[in-house]
């Protein structure tokens, strides 16, 4: 039995790059037809962005486009507006990330959209919310993050590195595919009581400032009193009437820090998170690890708002404890994890991938992909489901379903020869128009 959860939805995903494909490539995992449009002879930026093998399409595009279908097609002249049209008549979404008043201007904003087909779910991606005083800038990743306070709050508190700091990781982009995702998916089940499609607008800043709400907590936090408990600036410095740079402190009000570990003055990533919760039970048993008893009665450390006030002097004895042990960061982590204390080792993206138990079909999972690429890596689903497992399948080649695609929409052999003679489909020879 077949329990993907959005078979017999069909996708028209107008998107490129990174936000817009992450978000159409989990449609496509979880079950729906989606057709990729691509710009004919050069498709997807990403194709030859960041290529290991000038014949092969990149990883980044690989990662972001398994199990879609790729059409070729300039949208801009007639033919091609003829064939989007077609195709958006049966569609029960539409994606697109296109600058903003870029569809408006080709003829498919929502409005068309809607017009075309009520019931088509319209997703768009922008940079910012169309209130947002910034709306008119050219959106990329960091652009997001720095607007979204996700980068004023990143880093070091101090010294010659205490700078506005971006995350590597992709909050901007790929987050916001996510975020569109879930739209999209209340949209199709609102569809269910209402019969009519909606128009889904997920901003990149939104997307960031979501993953980032918990700085609005410490702000009202600071407010109010003047000074966050969590953060290594408490009790000696003076805070900002803004939430400072965190560093590595853990950002709930427990005390987290990231511990030198055996390696790391070679190791840049021989580091270990522990961390020391409010509770006193759970300092008791944090205590039996480390061997600290002595903390039970001294005042500087038995209650939690004193281990904040002291929080330097605790650091410094834990990491005595861990170079003195000579622990490197898997054995700190499987010592203090029995005695029930929070922590984890600072993995880097090689030993992730070395790790055979994240190979279970969802975390990470291997694509076969034809050709000279052969079988990549990529992350899978990142949740699971007690009746369906997704299927992981290569990428398209550019424009390789084209033909397949317009048959299945009733053009015609003589219709899709023409199409591909004048630049509908196909790129047109040097010099010709």
């Amino acid at each position: 039995m077949n329990t993907a959860p959005l078979q017999g939805i069909k996708v028209i995903d107008f998107t490129s790059v990174q936000s817009g494909p992450s978000c159409t490539q989990m449609l496509a995992w979880l079950g729906a037809d989606v057709i990729k449009i691509e710009r004919p002879g050069s498709g997807d930026a990403t194709r030859k962005e960041l290529q290991f093998d000038p014949d092969c399409p990149s990883y980044y595009f690989l990662q972001l486009n398994s199990d879609k279908k790729s059409l070729t097609l300039d949208a801009a002249t007639p033919d091609g507006k003829e064939i989007l049209t077609r195709l958006i008549k049966t569609a029960d979404i539409f994606v697109e990330n296109l600058h903003p008043g870029a569809m408006e201007k080709l003829g498919f904003g929502w409005e068309e959209v809607h017009k075309l087909n009520p019931k088509c779910i319209y997703g768009t991606i922008k940079g910012f919310p169309v209130s947002s005083k910034y709306a008119d800038l050219k959106a990329y990743e960091p652009i997001a993050q720095v607007t979204a306070a996700a980068a004023s709050t990143t880093g070091w508190w101090k010294g010659d590195n205490a700078v506005p700091t971006q995350s590597g990781a992709a909050l901007g982009d790929s987050n916001t595919g996510m975020h569109l995702l879930i739209g999209l998916l209340a949209a199709l089940q609102q569809r269910t009581h209402t019969g009519e499609g909606c128009f889904v607008y997920q901003s990149m800043h939104n997307a960031c400032l979501n993953l980032c709400r918990i700085k609005t907590r410490d702000q009202l936090t600071l407010d109010k009193l003047g000074y966050l408990t969590q953060f290594m600036q408490y009790p000696n410095e003076k805070f900002p009437d803004y939430v400072p740079r965190s560093g590595n402190t853990e950002g709930s009000g427990v005390l987290g820090w990231t511990y030198k570990a055996k390696g790391w003055e070679t190791d840049p990533n021989a580091y270990v998170y522990i961390i020391f919760q409010r509770g006193k039970k759970d300092f008791e048993k944090a205590v039996a690890a480390f061997g600290f008893e002595d903390w039970l009665t001294n005042p500087d450390f038995n209650t939690a708002d004193a281990r904040d006030r002291h929080k330097d002097a605790l650091i410094e004895r834990v990491q005595k404890w861990v170079l003195d042990n000579n622990y490197d960061k898997f054995q700190v982590t499987e010592v203090l994890s029995k005695a029930g204390v929070p922590v984890a080792p600072v993995l880097n993206t090689r030993e992730i991938m070395d790790d055979e138990s994240l190979y279970d079909g969802n975390t990470l999972v291997k694509i076969n992909q034809p050709g000279k690429v052969g079988e990549f890596v990529t992350v899978g689903c990142p949740f699971t489901m007690s009746n369906f497992q997704p299927t992981y399948g290569p990428c398209p080649t550019l424009g390789g379903n084209t033909d397949e695609v317009l048959k299945d929409y009733g053009f015609s052999e003589a219709e899709i020869e023409k199409f591909a003679k004048n630049g509908t489909t196909a790129p047109l020879p040097d010099g010709q128009m």
